[in-house]
């Protein structure tokens, strides 16, 4: 399969691109390039690989939860830089 001119044109007019005369045939080359490169993929022997969902061995890194004992409000209000009975008070920030 073959990429024309003709096909660039329709393609750059479907992305509301314009290209010039010389850009065209740039174009027109690059796609024939890639193309052409992916018809090479297919030549490629894959028999008998499986399919892969990612390229890494990786397992799940993250630690096992830990239950911790949680902190009371009174603990938690200590660090506010400014509490209003058992809430922390902030500035209004809706008019």
């Amino acid at each position: 399969m073959s990429v024309t001119t003709k096909d660039v044109a329709y393609i750059a007019e479907l992305a509301k691109l314009r290209f010039s005369d010389e850009e065209m045939l740039t174009m027109t080359s690059e796609l024939n390039n890639i193309l052409h490169y992916v018809e090479k993929l297919n030549e490629v022997d894959t028999e008998g690989v499986l399919p892969l969902s990612s390229i890494h061995d990786a397992v799940n890194v993250l630690r096992e939860d830990v239950e911790l004992q949680a902190l009371s409000s009174s603990e938690v209000l200590l660090n506010a830089p400014d509490r209003q009975d058992r809430f922390f008070k902030v500035p209004k920030v809706i008019g």
